[in-house]
C-alpha cells in the first residue's frame, strides 16, 4: 500500500482512519454566517458509499475475531449475518461480507426503494422483504428488527445478528475514526458538530470523542418532523429502537421539516457542487438555522457537518418531493 500514490492492495485499505480520512470541504455559498467556517464531511467518499461503512467494518471484524461468523467454504459450514436495514448498513455489510467470503441476509421493509433492494442483491445479500405495515417508521420499523432477531435466535447455527442498534462497535467506529479524523482535520479548532439520528452511532461516538478533547464543543442533532419521508433518519420519538443514543453528549436537538431535506440538498448540489443526499440536506438546513440564530456568538468558530451519503440512491425520492425536476425530461 502506498497512500501517497493512492495505490492499495485491496479495497478494505480504503476504509477511513486518521491516516486515511474522508475529506472535509468548506461550504462557501449556502451558510450566510460571516466569520464562521462550516465544513461538510463527505461520507460518500467511503469505499462503499456512506457513513455506514464505518460501523459495518467494525461489526464484521468484531464478529470475525470472536468466531461468530464462518465463511461459506469452511469445513464447519457457513454462518452468515442477518440484519434489518433500510439500505446503507445492509449494503456496506453485504459488499464487505461477500468480498470476505461471508453471507448476509438483509431484512428490508417493502417501502425501501427498488433501487436499494437491487443494490443489496447486487452486493450478494439474500433479501427478506416484509410488509410495510410491520415497519411504519421511515428509518426502519421494529418489525424488521424483530424478524431479524427471530432468524438469529431460531437458526443459531446459520445466522448471527450484528445488530447495529445495540452493538457498541457502531459507537466505537466513530470514536476511533470519525471523531479523531475531524479533530485532526480541523487542527483541534472545531467548535460545533452537526449530525442526525439513525442508529445514533455517529452522534454518540463523535460526540463522546470530541467532548473528551474539548468539553466546550457544541454537539447538535438535527432531526426531521414526525411523519417525515427522509430515508434512514429517526425522530426522537422513534429512538426506542436503538440503545446507542447518549443524550449527555448532545447540547441541542433541532427539528427541521423533512420536505426541506430535499430542497436544501438541491441547493447544495447547485451552489456548492456537492451531490448531497436528503439526510445531508436536512443536517445542513439545521446547522444553518442554528448558526444564523447564534451568529453574534459564533464568530471565529469552526463547524463540521456529517454528510451521510450522496444523491444517487434517492432520485425517486427527489422526484416525489421536488416534482418539477421531472419537467422537460420527456421527448
Amino acid at each position: 500500500m502506498d497512500r501517497d500514490k493512492r495505490v492499495y492492495d485491496d479495497v478494505f485499505q480504503l476504509l477511513p482512519s486518521v491516516e486515511n480520512p474522508t475529506p472535509i470541504v468548506r461550504l462557501n455559498k449556502t451558510l450566510g454566517v460571516p466569520g464562521f467556517d462550516l465544513y461538510a464531511k463527505l461520507e460518500w467518499m467511503n469505499p462503499f458509499g456512506s457513513v455506514k461503512d464505518r460501523a459495518a467494518s467494525f461489526m464484521i471484524r468484531d464478529l470475525e475475531a470472536r468466531g461468530e461468523i464462518r465463511k461459506k467454504a469452511d469445513d464447519a459450514g457457513g454462518r452468515a449475518m442477518v440484519e434489518p436495514t433500510s439500505g446503507n448498513t445492509g449494503l456496506s455489510l453485504a459488499v464487505m461480507a461477500s468480498a470476505m467470503g461471508y453471507g448476509v441476509r438483509a431484512v428490508v421493509p417493502d417501502k425501501v426503494p427498488l433501487s436499494k433492494k437491487a443494490l443489496l442483491k447486487m452486493a450478494g445479500a439474500e433479501l427478506d422483504v416484509i410488509n410495510d405495515s410491520l415497519c411504519p417508521a421511515p428509518g426502519l420499523g421494529e418489525g424488521s428488527i424483530g424478524i431479524a432477531k427471530s432468524h438469529a435466535k431460531a437458526q443459531r447455527d446459520k445466522y448471527v445478528m450484528p445488530n447495529q442498534y445495540e452493538n457498541e462497535q457502531n459507537v466505537r467506529a466513530h470514536m476511533e475514526t470519525t471523531g479523531p479524523e475531524i479533530w485532526k482535520q480541523t487542527e483541534g479548532r472545531i467548535t460545533h458538530f452537526f449530525a442526525s439520528l439513525g442508529t445514533a452511532g455517529t452522534i454518540t461516538g463523535c460526540g463522546r470523542y470530541l467532548k473528551q478533547q474539548n468539553p466546550k464543543i457544541k454537539v447538535y442533532v438535527v432531526v426531521p418532523n414526525e411523519g417525515h419521508d427522509v430515508p434512514g433518519l429517526r425522530t426522537p420519538s422513534e429512538l426506542a429502537t436503538t440503545n446507542l443514543f447518549d443524550r449527555s453528549v448532545v447540547d441541542e436537538i433541532v427539528e427541521v421539516d423533512g420536505e426541506l431535506a430535499f430542497r436544501t440538498a438541491l441547493e447544495l448540489i447547485r451552489q456548492e457542487g456537492l451531490l448531497a443526499g436528503p439526510s445531508s440536506g436536512l443536517i445542513h438546513e439545521g446547522a444553518r438555522r442554528i448558526l444564523q440564530r447564534d451568529a453574534a456568538s459564533v464568530q471565529g468558530g469552526v463547524g463540521v457537518s456529517i454528510f451521510c451519503d450522496d444523491a444517487f440512491k434517492y432520485v425517486n425520492s427527489f422526484l416525489k418531493h421536488v416534482p418539477e425536476l421531472a419537467e422537460g425530461t420527456e421527448a
